[in-house]
């Protein structure tokens, strides 16, 4: 099951079962995360059409957004671990839900960056409340997932030890259609993760090659934080980002960025200048 985000005619945020054409409306998004497994069962609603509705992303505002750094072998032998022995722990650090966006919105590259890097990923989302729970318990209670692009300000992420700020550029954090996880699958089984750049290929690894794997990342978050459903993890992006190249290869206005997932689809999103930014994130 495909699972969006729409904006209805109310300004309204709903969650929505995407059937192609057509989208089935099933709750607000507060309503639908607060019972998934209901709102799923049930699976009624008004239909539309798709195409009359704006997209946002599906996650609640109150949701926290957990993004795991390094998470890829390669990735982190060609960034700070190449000649360091990998960690024992992940290094988690968080995205606000207002830099989150869809496929589709552009992405602006902020005025004090030379251009944005792209990171393409799979977002896991949590549908039941984990606290202290294990690996097992908690990689059950992932409902679903979706492409996702961690567009990164390297410039502002470099100022300091916290990324906080490189991470959180207007619409640097678009995803994809929710992909429920019966029908998506389990990660361990390996799914292809591919970036494109004007669509040359500049990222193909698989999950395989990850060094935390979610249920125990979920396990670990667990025992300090109380996870609840609509929370957000984005785990990981393969080799091949753009800052560690000789010489750096960064996005600029005019250039389109795709991340495509095995079973999750292709999210598209197009690069443009600060002047577009606003309040708002994008004009």
């Amino acid at each position: 099951m495909k699972l969006i985000g729409v904006e209805t005619s109310t300004g309204a945020h709903h969650v929505a079962i995407d059937d192609g054409e057509r989208c089935r409306i099933l709750d607000t998004v507060d309503g639908f995360w607060s019972a998934p497994s209901a709102a799923l069962t049930d699976a009624g609603g008004a239909e539309t059409a798709a195409g009359s509705l704006t997209r946002v992303p599906p996650v609640p505002a109150s949701a926290r957004v957990f993004c795991i750094g390094l998470n890829y072998r390669a990735h982190a032998a060609e960034g700070s671990y190449r000649d360091h022995k990998l960690p024992d722990h992940p290094t988690i650090f968080a995205r606000w839900t207002a830099s989150l966006s869809v496929g589709g919105v552009p992405a602006p590259v902020p005025s004090g960056e030379p251009g944005l890097d792209w990171e393409g990923e799979i977002a896991a989302y949590v549908g039941a409340t984990l606290v202290d729970a294990d690996a097992d318990t908690a990689r059950a209670a992932v409902l679903g997932y979706s492409t996702f692009n961690d567009l990164t300000s390297r410039t502002a992420q470099k100022l300091t030890s916290q990324w906080t700020l490189g991470k959180n550029g207007d619409a640097s954090g678009p995803l994809g259609p929710l992909v429920t996880s019966d029908e998506a699958g389990d990660l361990r089984s390996g799914k292809r993760v591919r970036t494109r750049v004007n669509g040359q290929t500049v990222q193909d690894g698989n999950t395989r090659d990850m060094i935390y794997e979610l249920g125990s990342v979920l396990s670990l978050i667990s025992h300090t934080i109380t996870l609840h459903p609509g929370d957000v993890i984005c785990t990981g992006t393969p080799e091949g980002v753009g800052y560690s190249r000789t010489p750096p290869w960064l996005l600029h206005p005019g250039d389109v960025v795709e991340v495509e997932v095995d079973g999750l689809g292709t999210l598209t999103t197009p690069i443009v200048g600060n002047d577009k930014r606003t309040s708002g994130g994008t004009a």
